[in-house]
């Protein structure tokens, strides 16, 4: 191995581990497969590893495009990684991530094409995503919209959500959902309890649901899947197996050509 070829490859480990030039060490020569060539010491560095350290320097100070690219093709990578953990993921908990009777489904509960939001009432993101998601609904027929309670906001989201979830026995579920979102103020326990009164719930009973182990269950089987998911934040939409994080602008557009993308080529796993 000549000198041009251990730079490339100190180049290239170092795009891998993620360092830049100024933070080059022998784990890096290590990691190149360039200390037993150079014949480096683990516990010393040598005039010869200064060398090739200083070349390195010198040669990304000159081209620093290089460090864009090295850049851009690990952001490539890690995302393509992360897409398919996650389409394994979707693979191998399909039945809860689709079908899990602790979900609330709207829109047709038995239409061709599931839509997934794991969602906190407190999230911003989420309430300006609202309508979007509404929008879907009613201009589809076909769509299945399932709803994942992910309260990560802390005590008030939870509360929030177990409320919510208790409403689907009063079959007002989806309304509140909606209310909570639209209503101003922080989600918690008071406010969805003038919610629940102002749907014409029986607050009384309603509280004695959320106490239910089905609640519980919902929520867990939630967190689970978004762990699994490496989920980052929400809003998170699954449209069969395809994924689409956060609250972009162009959401509806996204929503609604992956829909007819499923619909049109189905999806990998049983969604």
């Amino acid at each position: 191995m000549n000198l041009r070829q251990a730079l490339a490859n100190v180049v290239v480990a170092a795009a891998v581990a993620g360092l830049t030039a100024a933070g080059t060490s022998y784990a890096l020569l290590r990691h190149a497969g360039l200390a037993s060539h150079l014949g480096l010491g683990a516990a010393h560095t040598t005039p010869e590893q200064a060398r090739v350290e200083q070349i390195m320097r010198d040669y990304l100070t000159k081209n620093p495009e290089i460090l864009v690219e090295m850049t851009n093709e690990l952001d490539k990578r890690q995302a393509a990684e992360e897409t398919a953990k996650q389409q394994k993921t979707i693979s191998e908990n399909a039945d809860k991530i689709f079908r899990s009777p602790t979900s609330f489904v709207a829109g047709n509960p038995n239409g061709d094409v599931s839509v997934v939001e794991f969602f906190d009432y407190n999230c911003g993101y989420c309430k300006r995503a609202l309508p979007e998601v509404v929008k879907l609904v009613n201009g589809d027929s076909k769509v299945r919209l399932v709803l994942k309670e992910l309260p990560i906001f802390g005590d008030d989201s939870e509360a929030a959500a177990k409320l919510a979830l208790a409403a689907i026995k009063q079959g007002k579920y989806f309304e509140m959902h909606q209310k909570l979102f639209s209503e101003p103020g922080k989600a918690d326990k008071e406010k969805a309890l003038r919610v629940a009164k102002e749907l014409g719930l029986d607050a009384d009973k309603l509280q004695k649901d959320a106490d239910d182990p089905s609640v519980k269950q919902a929520l867990d089987e939630s967190k689970d899947l978004a762990q699994k998911l490496g989920l980052q934040g929400t809003p998170l939409y699954l449209i069969g197996d395809r994924v689409v994080p956060g609250a972009p602008d162009d959401l509806y557009d996204q929503l609604t050509k992956n829909v007819a993308e499923v619909r049109q080529k189905g999806c990998s796993s049983t969604c």
